[in-house]
């Protein structure tokens, strides 16, 4: 008889701490719970440290795309400061009628219904023709699309300025060519995913679907990645 209450008694206390043990789990395991996204780039030891378990680390410096000016399909001037606390998802396009930019626009068309509410989220078409994409044609061509500013930019500019973003910073390789007298590019059909901080965090090939729904994934971890930095005020 004067085993039952023990027995109760632990019963209760087993129910009471299970809870709390699985909050703990939550709060302090669940942060590893996404194995956080690649850098890619160039990359460089800076010369400050962080600590892990008292270990001195040292901090790495990864490659950030540098800023650029150029217009979008409304011929407004785009910049990174346009792009504050987004995350991009970004692929290179040109107008003229072509198998690579249909099969990008409709993941983007795919990706822009998916993320439409979500505010973290902006959509960037590089023209790498900017010879023939003016922002007149953009904005007709955008109508296609529902590519609206703001969500889904598409952008040109100066020449120089674009080759220089899409080899030097992006490291996509472009290719220009002329057949019968037209004009085609030759270019890895790519999306990248960018972070806040303009670091290059995945390349896409999404021409399969396994790709499209790597990038799918990918997003949502970078999304709970951000957010967790944000609240831990890194």
């Amino acid at each position: 008889m004067k085993l039952f209450p023990i027995k109760k008694i632990l019963i209760l206390v087993t129910i009471l701490a299970v809870p709390g043990f699985l909050y703990y789990l939550l709060q302090d395991k669940g942060k590893n719970r996404y194995k956080p996204l690649p850098y890619f780039g160039p990359k460089t030891v800076a010369a400050t440290f962080h600590s892990v378990r008292g270990t001195k680390i040292a901090d790495t410096n990864y490659h950030q795309i540098a800023d650029f000016k150029l217009l979008n399909q409304q011929a407004d001037t785009i910049a990174w400061k346009s792009f504050e606390r987004k995350i991009i998802v970004l692929n290179l396009f040109y107008a003229t009628d072509n198998p690579a930019t249909k099969t990008a626009n409709n993941a983007l068309s795919v990706l822009r219904k998916t993320y439409g509410k979500n505010k973290i989220i902006n959509f960037v078409s590089l023209s790498i023709d900017p010879g023939r994409d003016t922002p007149d044609v953009l904005s007709k061509y955008a109508l296609k699309y529902n590519a609206k500013p703001g969500k889904w930019d598409l952008l040109t500019g100066d020449s120089t300025q674009i080759n220089n973003l899409v080899k030097q910073e992006l490291f996509i390789d472009v290719v220009q060519k002329n057949e019968n007298g037209i004009k085609h590019f030759a270019y890895n059909n790519l999306f990248v995913l960018i972070d806040f901080k303009h670091h290059i965090r995945g390349y896409y090939d999404i021409s399969t679907q396994e790709a499209f729904s790597k990038l799918d994934d990918e997003i949502k971890v970078l999304i709970v990645e951000e957010l967790r930095n944000n609240t831990d005020g890194r």
